[in-house]
């Protein structure tokens, strides 16, 4: 009971929907120390000396306890946000799975996803640190409401169990109300299953949902309803007469990539300037050398759904965390695909196909991988070794071009490592100048 209890005040869950799970988690512990005191009092009454006979038992129930503490700590640190103690991008997920699946017309499930305005701006100007306490205030607001969860560098969410679209709306207000005097959050709302959308687009209809929220002023909530929003501005330019509209959409996207990227700085920029610059050194048109620019800034845009933790692992990545970054092309893809912005939306999908078909997603290899995908792939390769990462420093740029070049004709298309090398293999590589964005 009083564990239930402790457990409800917490979390605001029911105190009934908890006790009988309590009661199933402690009855075996319980039932041994019972056990234990009956046999000490039994043991006692007799002989004080054969009390002595229980420390064999015991020690050996508290070595038993000490591991299992162990592998209960490892599994919370599996799911933790090491910087402000939340529940990580993995916990997310598997939480929220199991409250979609539970969830019903009569006890539906909130999801609030909330991200901070402009925090790449408090980074530059008063530093990392700076950010990370700003980041960590805004954790110990939310966990007032709900199930909180950090899933992305500056990017926070909600399950809310049994709560109302217009209940959820009222909390994610509270929320940045309460926030308002260390940062500013928009945030985006949706129900399952009150809106009828499907379990596996929740977290897509959100984010609409809270892009909304940030072009209408920021600072706001905004609550999904499929017949307002859906991505419902971008869809408006997307929707236009000509091409040229949905290209625009697509550009404001771009910007966006490197606006919320508060650690990679410029890379999408620079991507697309090299492959643009590739582009019209093989000769190809205008609109082409335009279109690898832009899909050079946008081939990155998957890596928004990808956990930080992840992305700024210092040592190699295991099995499982490769195959979640690996994801990042064909996310990419789907945001794009209802722009209509072929053949960026493809250039983006198989920008990792390696030369030899021993890439991803789709494994093509030779011609059969977009030329676009094959730009990209040579440029975003040479920005990566020629910055510092945090698992390595950066590579001078006569290394980075031998690198290219060793291994031309297995992870690379030869034509495009030598065109690379013929627009910027000089005394001194002119330097990209990165233009300053509105």
């Amino acid at each position: 009971m009083l564990v239930a209890l402790v457990v409800s005040r917490s979390t605001r869950a029911p105190l009934k929907q908890l006790l009988p799970q309590a009661t199933s988690s402690t009855l075996i512990p319980f039932s041994v120390m019972t056990s234990l005191s009956l046999m000490l009092a039994v043991l006692w009454d007799r002989s004080p000396f054969l009390s002595a006979a229980l420390v064999g038992p015991v020690v050996a129930i508290a070595l038993y306890q000490r591991s299992v503490h162990r592998e209960l700590k490892a599994m919370r640190l599996a799911l933790t946000d090491p910087l402000t103690g939340l529940g990580n991008h993995r916990h997310f997920y598997e939480q929220l799975e199991r409250e979609a699946l539970a969830a019903d017309s009569t006890n539906p499930l909130s999801i609030c996803l909330l991200d901070v305005d402009d925090f790449k701006q408090i980074n530059d100007l008063y530093g990392h640190p700076v950010g990370d306490q700003a980041l960590v205030r805004i954790a110990d607001r939310l966990r007032q409401d709900g199930e909180a969860f950090r899933i992305g560098g500056d990017e926070f969410a909600l399950l809310l169990p049994g709560k109302t679209a217009r209940e959820a709306m009222e909390i994610a207000e509270g929320v940045i109300g309460r926030v308002s005097g260390t940062a500013q959050l928009s945030a985006g709302v949706v129900t399952y299953p009150d809106h009828g959308v499907e379990r596996s687009e929740l977290v897509r209809v959100a984010d609409s949902a809270l892009y909304l929220a940030k072009e209408h002023g920021k600072n706001r909530v905004r609550v999904y309803r499929p017949d307002l929003l859906e991505l419902a501005e971008l869809r408006r330019l997307a929707e236009g007469p000509d091409r040229a509209a949905r290209l625009r959409a697509a550009a404001s996207l771009a910007h966006a990539v490197d606006a919320r990227d508060a650690y990679t700085g410029s890379h999408s920029y620079m991507v697309g300037e090299l492959s643009a610059r590739v582009a019209k050194r093989m000769g190809l048109e205008t609109e082409q050398v335009e279109l690898a620019r832009l899909a050079g800034s946008l081939h990155d845009l998957g890596k928004l759904a990808i956990p930080e933790e992840i992305l700024r692992k210092p040592g190699p990545l295991n099995e499982a965390e490769r195959l979640v970054l690996e994801r990042h092309p064909q996310i990419g893809f789907r945001m794009l695909d209802s722009l209509g912005v072929e053949p960026v939306a493809s250039w983006v999908l198989h920008h990792h196909e390696r030369w030899d078909g021993d890439g991803y997603p789709d494994r093509l290899g030779g011609e059969a991988i977009p030329l676009g995908s094959r730009i990209l792939f040579v440029a975003d390769a040479y920005d990566a070794m020629t910055t510092d990462r945090v698992y390595r420093s950066k590579l001078s740029h006569d290394r980075a071009i031998a690198e290219l070049e060793r291994c031309a004709g297995t992870q690379f298309d030869p034509d495009i490592v030598c065109a690379f090398k013929e627009e910027f293999d000089e005394p001194r590589m002119p330097e990209l100048v990165v233009l300053e964005t509105a």
